[in-house]
């Protein structure tokens, strides 16, 4: 029987409307701020109009690698010569020597065998865990309850069954593992840095689990990479810091180590390392299989050649400095000191966020905008559903490149909000029971993940915060590594021009050439790259009055 019909048509413009109307009611519309940041004047930016400068203080940029002497020549030149796109997919004319080079350095800094790259850490998580949730026999996805959407959407592609667990619990998570067969395939997806609340997974105890309930570890260390460990692998290398630093850059394994434990690791190229795309790294076959069947990958254009270059080096030399996440991790330090002095509430956690609690949509969004218009901050307001409704927040990141003035400056700023808007003060939230672990009891006081020996507070060699009008500083040995990486690409080393006020710190002495050179880059990088790093340092350990490169100017 033919099913009954209508002249009417459907309103889609309604429909639409109405969807748009709930948003508004429930007050989590999202509004979208003109902002935009200066790379030579980093971490200001101009809103809509240009002559509107504005500090931003919440920036995923967490290093400011995006405006990186090395990082936009590399990029410049790479452009000049390859041009603007990558001209399709990799499997048609979109898959270059740059690419490969990409995955080789993302695989030995995460000392695994192989690095596969995507447009974004969003589509790597979504592909990767939709492919092998579908592929492995009857799989079981355990999922943190706090997992970043990009993890929900590939679990939720999968068509698998998922468990959900609580919060960084590892009791629960132990329940329902037990509650399956150690045969079963099954996989633990869950985060080193959670981005909202600033709360760190258990990655060692997570990997105990899995070993001895036969799991597989899905570990997303978007928000870490760059910012933690030795060499900036993430939260995974942090845990064991003295080994790999030790061990240097060679691209071999540690046995026993929490990184070398990890199954799969996920990361990003657009926060720490100030560029875009996202990669997985883990076994040789898993990374294939994931190549070979994920049409997130298969379909999709490759990311173009000054990205990818931009990208490599951005990694490289990060793996050589550690005083830009340092002296982040200071500034962090230094907020949250400022912020608990003046009963501010943030939401407690060990990482470099600074999530400061609201507790309410509307006023979340008009403490945002009164720092904007009115102080000339900007800092996003976070609402539902990226964060529970009686949770939203103001979530700050501050970078190496913050000032001493800029901090102040920002510290009265809030305070003053706070005073304007009435909003809830860290007393205020005691007497109410406490949100979000503001005013509520803990069983045992928070440590940060980087120690003061970490951070070189015990030996002396920890980085200042910067004061008005410094800029921060480049690390001689970084700047060497980075510009060597694809040196026969170029015909030479790439020249950095060094923007006006800008410092390199101390140079490589003669004994140290070996050392640096001496990092193993595994496939895709070969003898003659090495043969010409070692000529080049050799010349600027010779000149050490000499900045990094002959040609190096301030302009």
């Amino acid at each position: 029987m033919a099913a009954a019909t209508s002249t009417a048509k459907f309103n889609y413009d309604a429909f639409y409307a109405e969807e748009l109307d709930k948003k508004h009611k429930d007050q989590s519309y999202r509004y979208f701020n003109n902002i935009n940041r200066l790379a030579a004047k980093f971490p200001v930016a101009h809103t809509g109009s240009v002559k509107e400068e504005v500090d931003v203080w919440c920036s995923n940029d967490y290093l400011g690698m995006s405006k990186n002497p090395v990082v936009l020549e590399t990029m410049h030149r790479t452009l000049d010569k390859y041009g603007s796109g990558a001209g399709g997919t990799r499997n048609i004319a979109g898959n270059g020597a740059f690419h490969l080079a990409l995955e080789d350095e993302l695989a030995s800094l995460h000392r695994k065998q192989a690095a596969l790259v995507f447009s974004s850490c969003f589509v790597a998580n979504d592909a990767t865990l939709s492919t092998l949730g579908s592929k492995l026999p009857n799989c079981v996805i355990f999922s943190d309850n706090m997992n970043h959407a990009s993890m929900i959407q590939g679990i939720r592609h999968s068509r698998t069954q998922k468990v959900i667990f609580k919060h960084n619990d590892l009791v629960d998570l132990e329940a329902k593992l037990a509650a399956f067969p150690k045969s079963q395939p099954k996989i633990i997806a869950f985060e080193s840095v959670y981005s909202m609340c600033g709360s760190v997974g258990p990655i060692k105890e997570i990997c105990d689990l899995a070993e001895q309930y036969g799991a597989i570890t899905f570990l997303d260390e978007v928000h870490a990479v760059g910012m933690y460990g030795p060499r900036g692998a993430g939260v995974a290398e942090h845990l064991d810091f003295e080994a790999h630093l030790a061990a240097g850059q060679s691209p071999d394994p540690i046995p026993g180590t929490v990184m070398d434990r990890v199954d799969i690791i996920t990361g990003t190229l657009g926060k720490a390392y100030g560029v875009v795309g996202g990669y997985i790294a883990g076994s040789a076959d898993m990374v294939d299989t994931v190549r070979s069947y994920a049409p997130g990958f298969i379909f999709t254009t490759s990311l173009p050649p000054a990205t990818v270059t931009g990208a490599q080096v951005s990694i490289a030399y990060q793996k050589e400095h550690l005083q830009d996440r340092r002296l982040q991790q200071l500034n962090t330090r230094a907020l949250k000191s400022r912020f608990e002095s003046l009963d501010i509430p943030v939401v407690p956690g060990p990482s470099h966020i600074v999530p400061v609690l609201v507790g309410d949509a509307a006023l979340a969004k008009a403490a945002s905008d009164t720092l904007l218009s009115e102080h000339g901050i900007y800092v996003q307001s976070i609402n539902y559903p990226t964060v529970a409704v009686g949770e939203e927040r103001l979530r700050i990141t501050p970078t190496p490149g913050h000032n001493a003035e800029q901090l102040d400056h920002l510290v009265n700023a809030v305070n003053s909000v706070f005073n304007e808007l009435k909003l809830k003060r860290v007393a205020d939230w005691k007497a109410v029971g406490g949100r979000a672990g503001v005013g509520m009891a803990v069983s045992e006081p928070i440590t940060p993940v980087w120690s003061d020996k970490q951070l070189g507070l015990e030996d002396g060699t920890a980085p200042e915060m910067l004061k008005a009008g410094e800029k921060m500083k480049l690390g001689g040995e970084a700047v060497v590594v980075a510009e060597e990486r694809l040196v026969e690409y170029f015909g030479g080393k790439i020249e950095t021009k060094l923007p006006r006020g800008v410092v390199v710190e101390a140079k490589p002495e003669a004994k140290e050439v070996a050392k640096i050179v001496s990092f193993k880059m595994g496939a895709g990088f070969g003898a003659a790259e090495k043969k010409n790093a070692a000529a080049g340092l050799e010349s600027f350990v010779a000149s050490p009055t000499a900045t990094p490169n002959a040609t190096a100017t301030n302009a």
